[in-house]
């Protein structure tokens, strides 16, 4: 056989991965291949595959005989519109796409030079786990992926495409990585299955309840986004990284935008309601402020009390933080504080700059949150946005109230340019609760009166404004200007943290 047909009849049997059978299996549950999965999600013809030809080397169990190159992940680099990004996809029609102690080896050298050459690393994890075959060798590989997560954390994106199963020790790789997308219905992530929870404390749950898509990007915040089927999820990817600098030590992103940067809309003028406790959508103000109304939200469906996404402005990446008064009125809660301090902090790492749209009547009050740690949680995002350096600009449309007035950027956690609605009210709180503190025990008629004393006194940015805690009152049709301007100004921005090994956040 000539070189060159040895070379093609390898290459054929590492492309057929586990068989015509097996691929035939995946299809029929409505996924896609490991392969078929990168043709989508990289530029077309733009793959370059790396260790093709590897096999595992484990004899115990009849494993000599069963050898298949590539050992069940297909790793490599390509494009996503144009940019350079490295990839790994495991293969659940090989082994089932549990790892050895190669491939975990395969997935580290692509891990490796992604921190060399500093390019986003993402991962399409379809996986039975630890292949138990190979026992601790496969669980070293596994931390030596974990050990990889953590150097790279802050460094380069870290992207969790999870496409199947992704179980036991497999979930702590993608949990340390900087954003994991699910598909609903065909992918799960749990520490232990259903049949194990059964056996040990005699709960009967289904895969999807414990584990599933809907779960996680909902009630406990392990993923970020839930999509309707594989090729869904790798387009949104492909939008995703857009927006994602290439390394902390790139700056963001540009692409060319034909929406004028001074833009005006005067819908925002009208955007507040005349009543004090009348909602409206903080989306609509994100979305009227961004180039092309074009925001990647993540986690929408947890904690949706905050709004954190990705948008443009000039075509440049921001990261955007906003109360939504749509939402328990936008208060601050644990799961608010936790998810928006996550946001802040991988913005800071990437020197994405910041901006916060505030309208928050402060913490949320009861048992529940005070017993869960509200404190300690509330924190986290404080901290979060007291530790960031990058360009801080904060707009209050509505209220800002007590200590989340304090929490959410504000002049006095280094917020660079701090702007005002002229419906803004800056204040410890609301003209009601502060007037029956202060005038208790009067009649109804004196509360009442002096509680529109209150209002006309302090329900108004200028207060604020007067001892420079504001830099300006604007007009709701100039923020995209306003901001643009900022940013503008801000590029240069140079700001240092005192010399630490690192900080120590409230956990």
């Amino acid at each position: 056989m000539s070189t060159t047909t040895e070379l093609a009849t390898k290459r054929a049997a590492a492309r057929a991965g586990g068989g015509d059978k097996r691929i035939a299996a995946q299809h029929a549950k409505g996924k896609l291949t490991a392969r078929e999965r990168l043709d989508i999600l990289l530029d077309q013809d733009s793959f370059e595959e790396l260790d093709m030809f590897v096999e595992h080397d484990c004899v115990d169990f009849g494993m000599a005989e069963q050898k298949i190159p590539g050992d069940g992940v297909v790793t490599g680099s390509g494009t996503i519109n144009g940019r350079l990004v490295f990839v790994f996809s495991q293969d659940f029609t090989v082994f089932g796409g549990s790892l050895s102690a190669a491939h975990a080896r395969k997935i580290c050298k692509v891990m490796d030079m992604a921190m060399k050459v500093g390019a986003p690393i993402i991962g399409l994890n379809d996986s039975g786990g630890a292949r138990i075959q190979e026992g601790v060798a496969s669980l070293g590989g596994y931390a030596d992926v974990f050990q990889r997560n953590v150097l790279a954390s802050g460094v380069i994106p870290q992207l969790s495409l999870i496409m199947g199963p992704c179980a036991g020790g497999a979930v702590y790789s993608p949990a340390m990585t900087d954003f994991i997308f699910m598909v609903k219905d065909s992918s799960y992530m749990f520490v232990t299955g259903p049949d194990v929870v059964k056996t040990v404390t005699n709960e009967v749950v289904t895969q999807e309840a414990l584990g599933g898509a809907i779960t996680h990007t909902t009630k406990t915040s392990v993923a970020d986004n839930a999509f309707e089927n594989d090729i869904e999820t790798l387009l949104a990817a492909r939008d995703f990284i857009d927006f994602l600098p290439a390394s902390n030590r790139d700056g963001v992103p540009e692409r060319p935008t034909a929406d004028d940067w001074d833009r005006q809309e005067d819908s925002l003028d009208t955007l507040i309601p005349a009543s004090a406790n009348q909602p409206y959508d903080m989306h609509e103000l994100i979305r009227k402020v961004v180039d092309e109304a074009d925001f990647f939200e993540t986690q929408p469906a947890h904690a949706a009390n905050i709004i954190t996404g990705f948008g443009r402005i000039e075509g440049r990446t921001v990261g955007f933080v906003a109360n939504q008064p749509m939402v328990l009125a936008g208060v601050l809660d644990i799961n608010a504080s936790k998810k928006a301090a996550r946001f802040v902090r991988f913005c800071d790492a990437f020197d994405i700059p910041i901006v916060t749209f505030v309208d928050v009547p402060g913490f949320l009050p009861g048992t529940s949150q005070e017993l869960g740690g509200i404190i300690k949680h509330g924190a986290k995002l404080l901290f979060a946005y007291g530790e960031a350096t990058v360009p801080k600009i904060t707009v209050i449309t509505r209220k800002a109230y007590g200590g989340a007035y304090d929490v959410m950027a504000s002049k006095h956690l280094r917020g660079d340019l701090n702007y005002a609605w002229p419906t803004a009210e800056i204040a410890v709180m609301g003209a009601k609760g502060a007037v029956e503190i202060i005038f208790r025990g009067k009649t109804p008629e004196e509360i009442a009166e002096r509680t529109a004393e209150y209002e006309a006194r302090f329900a108004n940015p200028f207060v604020a404004a007067s001892k420079g805690f504001i830099d300006e009152v604007i007009q709701p049709h100039s923020t995209r200007r306003r901001i643009a301007l900022g940013l503008r100004k801000l590029r240069g921005k140079q700001l240092e943290n005192p010399w630490k090994k690192h900080d120590n956040i409230p956990l």
